[in-house]
Formats: C-alpha cells, sequence, structure tokens
C-alpha cells in the first residue's frame, strides 16, 4: 500500500511537468478571415507553419519569451508582423493573430473584425446589385488587397499605442518636475529619476518602429513581396492548381484566393509586377505619424516635445544641484567659524593649564585683581583672535559677505 502511494506521489509531479510542457507547446492564436469570421486556435508551432508555409526562424520572430526587434518580412504566402505586442501572420485571405486575449490586443482583434466584415458586407451588397449575374466578381480596382488591409489596421495600433504612451509620459512628466522644484526630497528625485527612464525606453521603442518602416520604403524589393494577392495571381496564371497543395484543410478554397488575388492585383495583369505605389502610400503615411511621435521625443520645437522635457529635466537638476552645492557652503562657513571659535577659546585652556600647574610660585601673592584681570586680558584675545580670523577669511573670499 505504501509503494502504490510512492508511486502515485512519484506520477503526479511528472503528469503535472507534462501537462506544462503541453500548455507550454500549444500557443494561442486568433484567425480571422476576409469575412471577418474568427476562430481561436490552440495549435503548437508546427501547425502555424504548415498552415502559412513559413520556415522556423520566421515563426521564431513571434516567439514573446524571444527578445526580437519591430520586424515586417515578406514571404512567399505570408507576412510576419512583429510591432511591439502585435504579433501576426498575414496571408491573402486571412490573419492570425498571437495571444488574442490580451489586453492591448483585444482592441486590434475587433477592429479588425470591424473592418473585414464592412468590406465583405459591401462586397455582398455589390453582388445583390448584379440580377442575373451570380458567377461574375464584383469589379473593384479601388479595393485594397486583403494583405493590406490587416497590415493597415496593425499600424495604425502600434502607431496610436506609442503616441497614446508618449502623451501619458508628457502628462505625467510635468507635474513631478515642478513638484521636485518646490520641494526636493528623495521621494521626488525618484520620482523623476523612472520618469527620465521611461523617455528614455520609449524612444528607442519608436526609433525601432520608425527604422523598420523606413528600411522598407527604401527597398522597392521588399515591398514587392509584400503583394501576396499579386504572387498568388502571378503563381496561379500558368497552373491552376499548382499553389493548392500549400494550404491544409481549414484554410479557404484555392477558388476564393485565386478570384480576391485577380480582383486585387490589377498591376500584375498590366505587366506592372514592380508597381508598389499603394503599399509606398499606406508605408508612408504611418511613417510620418511614427516619425512625429519621435519627434516629440527627439526634438525640441514645441512646448510638449519631449526634448523639451528632457531639458526640463536637465535644467531642474542643475537648479538642485546648485541648492545642494548652496547648502554645502554654508554648512562649511558653519564649520569654519567654529573652527575658529574653537581656536580663540583654546586661550582660555592655555592660562588654565598655565596656573593650574602644581608649582609653587610667590609673584601673585596679596594681589587679589591679578584673577580678573588674566580673565579679562584672555578673553579680549580670545575675541580679537575670533575677529582676526573671520576679517581674514571675508578678505580672501573663504566666507561669503
Amino acid at each position: 500500500m505504501a509503494g502504490l502511494m510512492a508511486r502515485d506521489g512519484a506520477m503526479t509531479p511528472t503528469s503535472a511537468m507534462e501537462g506544462l510542457k503541453k500548455k507550454a507547446a500549444a500557443r494561442s492564436w486568433i484567425l480571422l478571415d476576409s469575412s471577418g469570421e474568427e476562430t481561436i486556435l490552440d495549435v503548437d508551432k508546427y501547425a502555424i507553419m504548415h498552415r502559412v508555409q513559413i520556415h522556423a526562424r520566421d515563426l521564431r520572430i513571434l516567439d514573446p519569451l524571444l527578445s526580437y526587434p519591430s520586424t515586417i518580412l515578406g514571404r512567399e504566402q505570408a507576412i510576419v508582423l512583429n510591432l511591439e505586442h502585435i504579433k501576426a501572420i498575414i496571408t491573402s485571405e486571412e490573419v492570425l493573430l498571437r495571444d488574442p486575449f490580451d489586453d492591448n490586443v483585444i482592441p486590434i482583434v475587433e477592429e479588425l473584425r470591424r473592418r473585414l466584415q464592412h468590406v465583405a458586407m459591401q462586397q455582398s451588397e455589390g453582388k445583390e446589385n448584379l440580377s442575373g449575374l451570380h458567377d461574375l466578381e464584383v469589379p473593384d480596382e479601388d479595393e485594397s488587397p486583403f494583405e493590406f488591409q490587416a497590415l493597415e489596421v496593425a499600424l495604425e495600433a502600434i502607431c496610436s499605442f506609442l503616441d497614446a504612451r508618449t502623451t501619458e509620459l508628457e502628462t505625467a512628466a510635468y507635474p513631478a518636475l515642478d513638484e521636485l522644484t518646490s520641494k526636493i526630497s528623495s521621494r521626488n528625485l525618484d520620482r523623476v529619476r523612472k520618469l527620465k527612464s521611461a523617455m528614455t525606453r520609449l524612444t528607442a521603442r519608436v526609433q525601432k518602429v520608425r527604422d523598420e518602416l523606413e528600411q522598407l520604403l527604401d527597398d522597392d524589393d521588399d515591398m514587392a513581396d509584400l503583394y501576396l494577392s499579386r504572387k498568388l495571381a502571378g503563381a496561379s496564371s500558368p497552373v491552376s492548381g499548382s499553389v493548392a497543395t500549400n494550404w491544409g484543410p481549414g484554410s479557404p478554397t484555392i477558388g476564393s484566393k485565386i478570384s480576391r488575388a485577380s480582383r486585387a492585383s490589377a498591376a500584375t495583369i498590366h505587366g506592372n509586377e514592380n508597381d508598389v505605389e499603394e503599399l509606398e502610400m499606406l508605408l508612408e503615411a504611418y511613417f510620418m505619424q511614427i516619425d512625429g511621435t519621435l519627434n516629440k521625443l527627439t526634438t525640441a520645437s514645441l512646448l510638449f516635445y519631449s526634448i523639451y522635457l528632457r531639458e526640463y529635466i536637465d535644467d531642474t537638476e542643475d537648479y538642485i544641484n546648485i541648492q545642494l552645492d548652496n547648502h554645502r557652503n554654508q554648512l562649511i562657513q558653519l564649520e569654519l567659524f567654529l573652527s575658529s571659535a574653537t581656536v580663540s577659546l583654546s586661550i582660555y585652556s592655555l592660562v588654565a593649564g598655565i596656573f593650574g600647574m602644581n608649582i609653587p610660585y610667590s609673584w601673585n601673592e596679596n594681589h587679589g585683581y591679578v584673577f580678573r584681570l588674566v580673565v579679562i586680558l584672555s578673553g579680549v584675545a580670545s575675541a580679537l583672535l575670533f575677529v582676526g580670523i573671520i576679517v581674514y577669511a571675508r578678505q580672501k573670499g573663504l566666507v561669503g559677505s
């Protein structure tokens, strides 16, 4: 019986450890298709790799346990997106977002669902208006490809998120600096130090996102890799079934992909495979927005920009250092006065030491005024010595007037 209990006790931690490993291996994802329908996926990385046809090194970029800079990568059939808390994989027909229950990710899911459902509703109404032409697609040359719609939501979310963090920092910083100016204390100094560190970290985060967008805008080939619908239409034109094997069960049908791709990639039909004007305008819009947020943290043009805040902090620190130096100078002056008084009073100690010697002498016999004379002369000499030290120190500029 005891052996059985021991075996049960040994099995329980092992089973719990295996459960934790399985739970860690199965990451939570949310899948949104082109109509805005969502599905929660608790699958491991191999299932995701098989579904979107990307390599393990690309999926590793989205691992929250690893520290990777902001990245937007274009692959053959997917866009790998890592922007702060937004970790997503975008294909030509669906979006996979990691950690959908995170507080910062929930608004992105809701906004993406709203836009996709709105676009799907417009397409459905357009098809109903074409009586007797149920088999034809609705021509909409102005419609952006699905991957750009999803990319726009992600860029808008990250730009708004970073701008909101910058505004919060500015709002919290100025009262803290004013309080520190009015009252210098360890608590206020620590508060300002934390705000300054937060500003430095936020500047680095905004800089990474800006650099990634700038790198994309500088390379037309990288932007062309993000045209998934165009590449899908180009690959499906010679052989219609060559792409079907790359998608597993549960994915949208290849027919719907090709029809959407052919509608969203007019540049390919006209032979302009290197035309990236649409994506370039999209990236430029959000590049300007993130650049404006960065300017708030690095330039001194307007009142609430954070470089002005940095100067404000530096000026406040200088002011505090001046006050501390003034206090130290006052302490030094006090020490000088006390030292001068100690030296002056040492005359009394000298006189007391002389008269306190146990040496017989007869010169003060029958002279009662000698004691008073010695005390008065010693006091006058001590006072004159103290005044002389202070006058000399002021003439030399050692103490203030």
